[in-house]
């Protein structure tokens, strides 16, 4: 006889879909716990560097290579142009200020010479013949003169006798009347005869005073004439080495033409090319010294070029004592560039981190120095060696340094 089985609980019925909604559930929320979760990294400990954060004296200072320049290059210029008719020192030679470097010649510039002496000689001539002349016309107008005035003394004492005769009765009224009229005209005509003189006189030394004036132009005109004469000898600006010229006899050059370069060689320069992160902090008169044969030269930044090409900018330093022994143009030296005081700080050593962190972060190892965790930093200053930490980092703490382009994207690093 048929048994009638109790039914199935329906738990037990759907026990394979229970577990595989439970399984479900269980992946979905590791992986949403995975996702969310602090990313672990192992890496081996060898494959990075760490450091121990310290305190002490920082100074930031930066390093770089330059070049040692001339004090001064002087570019040489042509006054005239003309051509090359005698080349007196060549390409590196040492030159004197004032020594003779290459002579011009230039025809058409000795003709206006010539004819500006031509012309400044006639107009001598001219000067000297037309003062004879004016000075013989002022003798004739001083005769004039002096004839005129004994004639208006002789009409005075004439009317002074006409007056005597008068009053003693030899001449009659209407006879004075007469004589006194003659006289007031002679006196008045003498009168005028005497200031038409007197402004002739003035007026001759008006046309001597300009015809001197004329000379003088017309010399001063020759003696900047004959002074471009002088200029188509090129002299040494100052002391130095030639440099850069390469002009061969009979070639033409213009006026004003750079034909080379004058180099001083009693002082030097170091030229530098400095990464623009530095532009702002880098002044004239900032602190500088380089270092050889264990002997270091004190130098000052004495001017920056603030254009910046490729991510840099170029600066020049000055010696302020001495200067090496074997210092060459061209040669290159190691400059340390100090950019402010010393001052007590919390530092920790250069390393790649602050490539991929930009200084906002790094990762701090435990007691253990197995396990490191990223904390949030503040840099500050940096020189060749240090950085300077503000925020995030006590002395003593250890920190990972290099290796950060496999450990970057990490939340925790752990060292086997």
């Amino acid at each position: 006889m048929d048994i009638k089985l109790p039914p199935k609980k329906w738990y037990v019925k759907y026990r394979i879909h229970i577990i595989a909604g439970i399984l479900g559930v269980a992946l979905i929320v590791l992986l949403i716990k995975v996702s969310t979760g602090p990313r672990v990294i192992r890496i081996s400990s060898e494959s990075v560097q760490t450091a121990q954060v310290t305190v002490g004296e920082f100074s930031e200072y930066i390093n770089a290579e330059g070049t040692l320049q001339p004090i001064q290059t002087l570019k040489i210029y042509t006054r005239e142009g003309g051509f090359v008719e005698r080349i007196m020192a060549s390409d590196g030679a040492m030159l004197h200020k004032g020594d003779t470097i290459l002579v011009l010649s230039d025809p058409d510039l000795e003709r206006t010479i010539q004819d500006a002496r031509n012309q400044w000689r006639k107009q001598d001539r001219n000067f000297r013949t037309q003062i004879i002349e004016m000075g013989q016309r002022d003798i004739s107008l001083q005769r004039s003169i002096m004839q005129t005035q004994y004639e208006l003394g002789r009409l005075e004492k004439q009317h002074a006798l006409d007056q005597e005769e008068y009053k003693m009765g030899f001449k009659s009224k209407a006879q004075l009347e007469v004589a006194d009229d003659e006289y007031r005209y002679k006196l008045k005509s003498t009168q005028l005869e005497i200031e038409s003189r007197r402004q002739d006189s003035v007026l001759n030394a008006i046309k001597r005073e300009a015809m001197q004036d004329e000379l003088e132009d017309a010399r001063r005109q020759l003696a900047r004439s004959e002074a471009r004469l002088k200029d188509l000898v090129v002299t040494a600006p100052a002391d130095g080495q030639l440099s850069g010229m390469s002009l061969e006899p009979g070639l033409r050059v213009s006026s004003g033409s750079a034909i080379g370069d004058v180099k001083r060689m009693d002082a030097f320069r170091m030229k530098l090319s400095i990464n623009e992160y530095y532009i702002d902090k880098i002044e004239v008169g900032c602190p500088a010294t380089i270092t050889y044969e264990k002997k270091t030269y004190p130098m000052v930044v004495s001017g920056t070029v603030p254009e910046i090409k490729n991510g840099s900018f170029e600066l020049f330093l000055v010696f302020t004592d001495s200067i090496p022994d074997n210092a060459r143009i061209g040669k290159n030296y190691q400059a340390r560039i100090e950019l402010g005081g010393q001052a007590q700080s919390v530092m920790v050593p250069k390393g790649n981190f602050y490539n991929y962190t930009h200084g906002q972060w790094v990762f701090r190892l435990n007691a253990q120095g197995n396990r490191a965790i990223r904390v949030p930093v503040s840099i500050g200053r940096q020189n060749p060696r240090q950085y300077e930490v503000l925020e995030g980092l006590n002395p003593g703490d250890v920190i990972i340094t290099t290796g950060y382009d496999r450990i970057a994207d990490a939340d925790e690093v752990v060292l086997e």
